[in-house]
């Protein structure tokens, strides 16, 4: 599974901005193989960069939003908290992950 270019422009940030390490791709439902792109399962945070909203990716048509909804539901029910991310401007400058930091538990600062 590769890792698009806003997936990496996110992790610079993170390591820009000195933020706890991600675990990248964190499976957290092994009969589903659910997914997060970054994930901090010690303070149950994750991110999802939401690629393709332009163009009608995959996640952004039926099936597959669908399926992304029910991802989404499933991890909020286990207590996790997941931000999206999806404008490509806020995530190459460094915005997206400046806003994560400032939410980040307090713990992990």
């Amino acid at each position: 599974m590769g890792k698009s270019d806003l997936e990496e422009a996110f992790a610079g940030w993170i390591r820009i901005l000195k933020m706890p390490v991600p675990i990248r791709e964190h499976r957290f439902h092994a009969a589903r193989k659910w997914r997060f792109d970054f994930a901090w399962p010690e303070f149950m945070v994750a991110v999802e960069i939401e690629g393709g909203v332009w163009m009608q990716g995959g996640h952004n048509r039926g099936r597959g939003y669908i399926e992304d909804c029910e991802k989404y539901n499933f991890a909020a029910a286990e207590k996790w908290t997941v931000y999206r991310f999806a404008d490509a401007k806020l995530i190459i400058n460094g915005d997206a992950a400046r806003w994560l930091k400032e939410r980040f538990p307090k713990r992990a600062a």
